[in-house]
Formats: C-alpha cells, sequence, structure tokens
C-alpha cells in the first residue's frame, strides 16, 4: 500500500531564479499538472507512470496517498511541459482513456502552469489579509494575478488602489425600518447586494475567490457556484469558536492556543474542507485586544498557504476532507 508518509515528499522542486508578477511561469518552469482521485485498486501508480512515460513526461514532481478509510486513491504528479511534444489537449484526450478504467467516479485534472491564473478578493473593513495577499502578489509569490478586490464598505478602496488593482464597492446597507430605527438588511436589499456581488466576480472568471474577513455570509446558491473555488479564511481553528467573535468565546474559555483556518466555502457556515490551519501560543496575562492581534499573523499565513497550494493544484477535495499534497 503506498500511503502519504511513504511517497507523498518524494518531490524535487526546480526553483525559479526570480518571481512572475504575471502569475504565468518561465518556460524552464512551466509545468502540466496531473491531479487525481479515484478508488484505490491495484496498478493506478505504474499505469500513470507508463502513460506519462509514453508521452515523454519529464516528471519533476510525484505525490501519493492511499486512504484506508474511504479506499480511494490520491495523486498529483508535475511534469516538464517542454518534454512533451503534443498539445495538451491531446494529452487530455489519452489521459480521459486511462482514466476511464478506474471507474465513472475518478475525478482528475490537467493543467498547464503556463496558462495565467486569477484571483479575487471579498474584503470588509479589516486591512491585514488584503494588504499581505495584494503584497505577495505584487511580488511575484502568488501564481497569480489578483484581478479585482470586492467590498462591502469602501474603507479599502485607497489601499487596494495603491497596487493598482480595480475595487468595486458594493453596500450592503439598505436598511429595512431605518425611520424606526433599525439597521438590519432587508433579505431583498442583501440578495440583491449578492447578485451584484456575484456578477462582478463572475465577470473575471476567477480561479479563486477568496473572502479575505469578507464577513458576510455567501448564500447557498453562490456556495454552489463557486464550490471548490471560494476559500475562506475563519479566525478560529476550525471546529472549536464557529460564527462571529471566536476571540472573545476563546478569551472567555480561557484557551492556551488560539489559531486560524482556511477552507473552502460550503452551504454549511465554517464547516466546508480545511485546506490549512495554524495555531500560536497564549497565556493568562493576554487580554482579547492582544489575542486579536497575534490571531491576525496567524490569519495571514494561512491564508497564503492555503491560497497557494489551490492555485498551485495542491488541494484534492473528498467529501468533507482534503488531502493537500504541500
Amino acid at each position: 500500500m503506498v500511503t502519504s508518509s511513504s511517497l507523498a515528499h518524494w518531490t524535487t522542486v526546480i526553483p525559479s531564479d526570480a518571481p512572475h508578477p504575471t502569475g504565468t511561469a518561465a518556460i524552464s518552469d512551466r509545468r502540466y499538472v496531473l491531479t487525481l482521485g479515484c478508488p484505490d485498486q491495484t496498478g493506478i501508480v505504474a499505469r500513470i507512470s507508463s502513460f506519462l512515460a509514453e508521452i515523454g513526461g519529464w516528471i519533476t514532481e510525484a505525490a501519493y496517498h492511499s486512504d484506508d478509510d474511504s479506499g480511494w486513491f490520491f495523486t498529483r504528479q508535475a511534469v516538464r511541459a517542454d518534454s512533451v511534444a503534443m498539445p495538451l489537449s491531446e494529452v487530455r484526450e489519452r489521459f480521459a482513456e486511462v482514466a476511464a478504467d478506474w471507474g465513472p467516479d475518478t475525478e482528475w485534472k490537467l493543467t498547464d502552469t503556463g496558462e495565467p491564473k486569477s484571483v479575487v478578493l471579498l474584503v470588509s473593513k479589516e486591512s491585514h489579509c488584503l494588504i499581505d495577499l495584494l503584497g505577495r502578489a505584487h511580488r511575484g509569490e502568488l501564481p497569480a494575478t489578483v484581478s479585482a478586490v470586492v467590498g462591502n464598505h469602501p474603507d479599502l478602496e485607497q489601499l487596494t488602489g495603491r497596487f493598482g488593482v480595480p475595487f468595486h464597492h458594493v453596500p450592503f446597507t439598505a436598511p429595512e425600518g431605518a425611520a424606526r430605527g433599525r439597521t438590519r438588511v432587508s433579505a431583498r436589499a442583501k440578495r440583491a447586494a449578492f447578485d451584484q456581488v456575484e456578477a462582478i466576480v463572475d465577470g473575471y472568471s476567477p480561479d479563486a475567490v477568496v473572502l479575505a474577513r469578507f464577513m458576510q455570509i455567501l448564500p447557498a446558491e453562490l456556495c454552489e457556484a463557486w464550490a471548490g473555488r471560494a476559500i475562506n479564511i475563519h479566525h478560529s481553528f476550525l471546529p472549536s469558536f464557529v460564527g462571529a467573535r471566536p476571540y472573545h468565546q476563546a478569551f472567555a474559555r480561557g484557551v492556551k492556543l488560539i489559531g486560524a483556518t482556511c477552507h473552502y466555502v460550503t452551504a454549511d457556515l465554517d464547516a466546508g474542507p480545511i485546506i490549512e490551519q495554524d495555531v500560536t501560543r497564549i497565556d493568562h496575562s493576554d487580554a482579547v485586544v492582544d489575542m486579536v492581534r497575534q490571531g491576525r499573523d496567524i490569519e495571514t499565513l494561512v491564508l497564503a498557504r492555503g491560497l497557494r497550494w489551490h492555485l498551485e493544484d495542491r488541494v484534492l477535495v473528498h467529501g468533507r476532507k482534503t488531502v493537500v499534497f504541500n
């Protein structure tokens, strides 16, 4: 049996000499990346290796995981694009015939790192995740371009503009019964706002939609439309302290570790498949404000890691869980 501990780290990464701010790879760095999940059975690794050899594929990374609980097999393979003489479309056609032998539930994808990827960020008023991701993209540390930022408040528009990224303000502020002193946004107004957000985001056809402390719950229809692309950072080590004000919840509970969770967004609040998590230690002398400050550092790191792994096709989702070949 092949396990993640035995083979998942048999990787050779050929580093780039310089960042690529446009999100595209240099010719020497360009890779075709194959990811696959299928019912586990004998001969999968041999068949994939044979296929890649047949097309002349020069393997630079190969990671595998066989999950005993689900009976599922996962792999991520990367080959030098310049080692394959045929177009990627033909490679896909040929591999589809191979994958068909592993059953109709088999899921696979073949991507080209030379094809530019894009990200749209959804924000509110908190700036730390936005600043971090814009900075990483600007330095060429993300394999994608930040195409746009959408905010339900205008507070971060000037900051976004400094990086030359378009900012779209979509207010969620139409009050219901404002004359009677209530400020709750009506369901109709919120639906209209989300329709506008959806139109803006889909106009960019992004590879990832990142809720960078957006502080709004996506409606179920958007969760479905952006399934596998919508990524959230929750300022809690899920599944603990779900929902709002998790640091206050953690403080009240007297925890000694606080953390953050990067996960895919689903209709179940804060319950989507987890991509990455991390924690930091605190003690009795830390107030809520100290926990929030330290938590922001963890949030930025966890979100950046999770987003990068998603963009590099290192995350395979199966049910409520993920396999991450990082």
